[in-house]
């Protein structure tokens, strides 16, 4: 079966973890939205199950914010900061379709209130930056 390089979007109104294809996106007051990238959930697979942590919960960057499950396997969704939850996309837990179909918008997977924004910041990446990485791993990748 031939490969389909990668088309999808990166959006420049946020910053990357090209460690884990996760999303960060200030929206005030040390709140955020994260997500996985378009990216993220090409390598994945389509996702067919999400479950965020229980309001409430912390966790340190590179830890687990909740999981999502794909055709053939489960996987931790790494968070690209530390954070405490202040609530899990109840919307894409009951249509995982979200995600995929809408991962910078509507498939948002988590609200958490940033715990050590000024060391976690430093390990995240712009837009075109992201886009570099993505043509590192998939040469032919093409964005929209």
């Amino acid at each position: 079966m031939a490969h389909t390089p990668f088309t999808g979007s990166i959006p420049d109104d946020r910053l990357y973890c090209p460690a884990h294809d996760m999303w960060v996106q200030e929206i005030g007051n040390g709140e955020f939205r994260v997500g996985a990238t378009s990216f993220g959930i090409f390598l994945a697979g389509e996702i067919i199950a999400f479950t965020a942590k229980p309001k409430g919960a912390s966790g340190e960057r590179g830890r687990g914010l909740g999981t999502v499950e794909c055709r053939k396997t489960v996987l931790a969704v790494h968070a690209p900061l530390a954070f405490v939850l202040l609530e899990g996309n109840e919307a894409a837990e009951e249509r995982p379709r979200l995600i995929n179909t809408d991962p910078y918008g509507a498939g948002w997977m988590a609200r958490v209130q940033a715990s050590d924004w000024m060391n976690d910041r430093a390990a995240l990446i712009d837009a075109a930056a992201y886009r570099q990485h993505v043509l590192r791993i998939e040469p032919e990748a093409s964005f929209v």
